[in-house]
């Protein structure tokens, strides 16, 4: 999970002499300083030292270790860990405000927990505002594009019934009928009933790619988005996803989203469990977001999401 340095924890370790400013004890002169725990988290691939240094001084750097070494936050590794910051709880929400198109910076681990670097996400694809307004037009455009329109009713030229004149129209004191297929009849027609039909209706491209933007965005600020690096597993066996959501904390049911084609290890490991579903990231959709408390994405699949945010909208 993730955790941001507020300004009170930095002030905790002493005086303002010492920390001035996270960016500054940390990078220095242009090359990267840090302590030897942080530094084998950093991945050269994954970002530059002014991209760094500029998300510490943002706010939005997150370590990813749940078990944090105090020797990362002590300014010489003299003064011990303030003990009233000190917290029980494996799993740390970040402590920001979602919304500011801020870049995050998150772990990329793998299906072994296996340290992988570290990744940043695009601040306007990963941190846009939420707006429920919005994900609620666009879930009902997909639940009406999908729904299948085929339900019918038979009129009076399609139900089956002769078409002789039941009785004569004066003359019996009872009303007057042309036909025992009326709707006012048992075993008659239908008025004004379903015929098939297309549910669909239009809805802006830019308001669908929002919801998916405000999607995404809600479940990294919850803590519930992991990156992994890829999306291999050792084998087929469905007790490979099962141990691995077991280990989860609070997760009832897991979205897997990989970049291209569905690994067929991975698709045969989660097709027996209602809990866990894969999808391509073509695929990926705010109401399959929605379902799924945690969504796990490979690295490809978060590149390609957000080229996708940022290819131009042909009108």
């Amino acid at each position: 999970m993730a955790l941001s340095i507020s300004r009170r924890l930095i002030r905790s370790f002493g005086p303002s002499g010492q920390w001035r400013h996270l960016g500054s004890a940390l990078v220095s002169n242009g090359p990267l300083h840090c302590p030897h725990e942080l530094l084998g988290l950093v991945s050269q691939e994954s970002f530059s030292t002014a991209d760094f240094s500029r998300s510490v001084r943002d706010g939005a750097f997150f370590f990813g270790c749940r078990r944090l070494s105090t020797s990362i936050l002590t300014p010489n590794g003299e003064a011990d860990f303030p003990s009233d910051l000190l917290s029980q709880k494996k799993v740390i929400v970040p402590d920001r405000e979602i919304g500011l198109y801020q870049d995050l910076v998150i772990p990329v681990t793998n299906f072994l927990g296996e340290d992988k670097g570290l990744m940043v996400l695009a601040g306007d694809v990963f941190d846009v505002p939420i707006r429920k307004d919005i994900v609620h037009r666009v879930v009902r455009w997909q639940l009406a594009k999908r729904q299948q329109g085929t339900h019918s009713t038979k009129t009076i030229s399609e139900v089956s019934g002769t078409g002789r004149k039941p009785w004569r129209q004066k003359g019996t004191g009872r009303a007057r009928h042309g036909s025992m297929r009326g709707p006012q009849f048992r075993g008659g027609a239908t008025m004004h009933g379903p015929k098939p039909r297309s549910h669909a209706f239009r809805l802006n491209k830019k308001v669908r790619r929002l919801g998916l933007k405000i999607a995404l965005s809600a479940r990294a600020g919850e803590g519930k988005l992991l990156v992994f690096d890829d999306m291999e597993i050792p084998t087929h066996k469905t007790k490979n996803i099962v141990n691995y959501v077991e280990q989860m904390e609070n997760t009832k049911k897991v979205l897997l989203v990989d970049g291209g084609p569905i690994n067929e290890k991975l698709k045969l490991a989660t097709q027996n469990l209602h809990y866990a579903n894969v999808l391509p990231s073509i695929g990926l959709n705010v109401y399959s977001i929605l379902l799924h408390d945690t969504l796990v994405m490979s690295r490809d699949a978060v590149n390609r999401i957000v080229d996708r945010m940022h290819t131009p909208i042909n009108r």
